[in-house]
């Protein structure tokens, strides 16, 4: 597995729509709100005039859309507004890295992921004849690659024979991105995709890379997050996974720490919000306390890549997008 890539199945599949607004009673502390432009603003200065960030691995397609998406998560207007340009700058590069051929962004199904994801997100958004186009044909290739694949899911490129849970999910959340923009996704694609992330958990609720056996807390929030999306929240297992979250509220991903960061929020967002709630508080003071000077957050997956991870795990405060409301 590429390193720099393991680290965010990215956004959730937002839906398409206007911006909905926070509850009044349930106001963004005024902590985050700091802690968020202070991110933002450090991508806008550091990104560079291609579109891209100059860091180990802010020129990777996959990581430009997460970039993206943590703008669109703050209400971010890619039309008018101070942020406008940086995400427009972003999204015209993952349609320069994409192949006129059959599609494919990037070099990675990592990276092929997150680009549909933010492709999916900007479209309906943004006044591109582009992106139509090019979101189909990503979206294509995905369900051509899961089509040819043995185990019916993913892995690290379009022809790959075996998979494992973070590719598989990370090629879900797109096409639930997709269909909730209004493009023809068929369900089968998704029930089977599904399915093989369901033979990936054991008894305890835990999630495992390419079997039941070695389940981690992070692998396991990809898997939950991915049956909520689906609205398939009513089996044993699912409730078996949230039970093993909910013991490991307290757990860091030594390698990932932004992966797990981002999974975590989202998966104990759907299933149980009062324990959302619980982890969110450790994850706001966890985060203020190593946000650098400049905004950016430290880690070995590139700043530009950690950034983006550390404000998308906090974009459940805002609420903007619908996908953020239950």
């Amino acid at each position: 597995m590429r390193p720099l890539l393991f680290g965010l199945l990215l956004l959730t599949a937002f839906a398409r729509g206007q911006d909905l607004p926070r509850r009044n009673d349930d106001p963004v502390p005024a902590q985050v709100e700091a802690m968020y432009q202070r991110g933002l603003q450090y991508l806008t200065k550091t990104q560079s005039p291609t579109g891209s960030w100059p860091d180990s691995t802010g020129s990777e397609p996959g990581v430009v859309g997460l970039c993206v998406v943590a703008f669109l998560a703050h209400g971010e207007d890619p039309n008018t507004g101070v942020y406008a340009k940086p995400i427009r700058k972003g999204i015209d590069f993952i349609l320069s890295q994409q192949s006129t051929t059959n599609g494919y962004i990037g070099n990675s199904m990592y990276n092929h992921g997150f680009a549909t994801l933010a492709l999916a997100e900007a479209y309906g958004m943004v006044d591109d004849p582009k992106l139509a186009p090019a979101l189909q044909k990503a979206v294509d290739l995905i369900l051509s690659s899961q089509s040819r694949n043995p185990q019916k899911a993913w892995r690290y490129t379009p022809d790959s024979r075996d998979a494992d849970t973070t590719v598989s999910g990370c090629q879900i959340v797109a096409l639930l991105a997709a269909r909730n923009a209004g493009l023809k996704v068929p369900d089968d694609a998704l029930q089977k995709g599904l399915a093989y992330l369901v033979k990936c958990r054991s008894s305890d609720g835990s999630v495992g890379y390419t079997s039941q056996g070695g389940g981690k807390p992070t692998l396991t929030a990809i898997g939950s997050l991915c049956l909520s999306l689906a609205k398939e929240k009513d089996s044993a297992g699912y409730k078996a996974s949230l039970e093993y979250l909910k013991k490991h509220l307290d757990y860091r991903d030594r390698y990932y720490p932004y992966y797990y960061e981002y999974y975590m929020s989202q998966a104990l967002f759907h299933a149980d919000e009062a324990a959302w709630r619980d982890w969110n508080e450790r994850n706001i003071r966890y985060l203020s306390t190593i946000q650098s000077r400049d905004g950016s957050w430290p880690g070995n997956q590139g700043t530009s890549f950690n950034t983006a991870g550390a404000l998308l795990s906090l974009a459940l405060n805002y609420r903007f997008l619908p996908i953020y409301e239950k």
